[in-house]
């Protein structure tokens, strides 16, 4: 014998008191839990005769065994056609396969998307076809913007040698960040930055980025020297990224923020 246990039924126990009613009497207003437990008799209480009032249930025959518990099932995949265009998912009319739950609260209810029934796949792929371009070159381009336009890259240079900042320093500072890209998506500033020179020590520039041809971001930068000998090391700032910086060159005032937020392991 099976049985479906919710947990609103412990409401309807005598003696039990609802948890919405607190002990004044006031009502809490509480989210009610829809977990569903799966349970079945170990002892199932044998058939009466016909005719004949049922036997009163014992003690053994109220034991159960759980056999599922919904809170922890895995959640079913959905196929859902997207209404507009979904950071990280696609644009209108891509299909895309969602969990049960983000696909109910993220994307159905806020009307972002439509069930994948053939109806819907047939109009918006029509829909597609008439859109002559879409908001973004890919799925991840628009989060990869927001995350590099937040971004504080620390350039570190050799204090002992001297240099001019390529764009192969920028993609190596950009690795040790935790992101890769190639050289050609780097776009150096007009003017050359050579050193060493400590008056560059912490001074912000900016370079440009380009996402898959398209897109294109300014991303901050700040010159740190480092030297191989232990004794002429600058000290290292702390969370250097959250305090505020001079500008190498002042004509990027009208791209560089004013308040830089960390974005990266730097």
């Amino acid at each position: 014998m099976w049985k479906q246990v919710s947990t609103a039924v412990r409401f309807l126990l005598p003696g039990h008191v609802p948890s919405m009613f607190s002990a004044n009497g006031c009502i809490n207003v509480n989210q009610q839990c829809r977990t569903t437990f799966i349970l079945k008799r170990r002892k199932p209480p044998g058939l009466s005769k016909i005719g004949q009032r049922p036997k009163p249930l014992k003690y053994r025959h109220f034991i159960y065994d759980l056999v599922e518990d919904t809170s922890v099932k895995k959640q079913e995949i959905v196929d859902l056609i997207l209404t507009d265009y979904v950071t990280g998912l696609g644009d209108i009319g891509d299909r895309v396969s969602v969990k049960s739950m983000a696909a109910y609260n993220k994307l159905l209810l806020p009307g972002l998307a439509v069930y994948a029934t053939p109806e819907n796949v047939e109009k918006y792929s029509k829909l597609k076809s008439e859109v002559t371009k879409p908001k973004f070159s890919s799925q991840f381009a628009s989060r990869t913007v927001d995350y590099l336009s937040i971004m504080v890259l620390s350039v570190v240079m050799n204090k002992e040698v001297p240099w001019t900042v390529q764009p192969w320093h920028i993609r190596m500072s950009f690795r040790k960040s935790g992101v890769h890209m190639p050289e050609s998506a780097i776009e150096m500033p007009a003017e050359p930055i050579s050193g060493p020179d400590l008056k560059l020590e912490h001074k912000q520039f900016s370079v440009m980025v380009t996402i898959n041809g398209v897109e294109q971001v300014p991303v901050k930068c700040r010159i740190h020297h480092w030297s191989t000998k232990l004794v002429d090391r600058l000290p290292y700032v702390q969370d250097h990224w959250l305090l505020p910086a001079d500008l190498l060159f002042p004509g990027e005032q009208a791209t560089a923020s004013d308040d830089p937020q960390p974005a990266a392991n730097m």
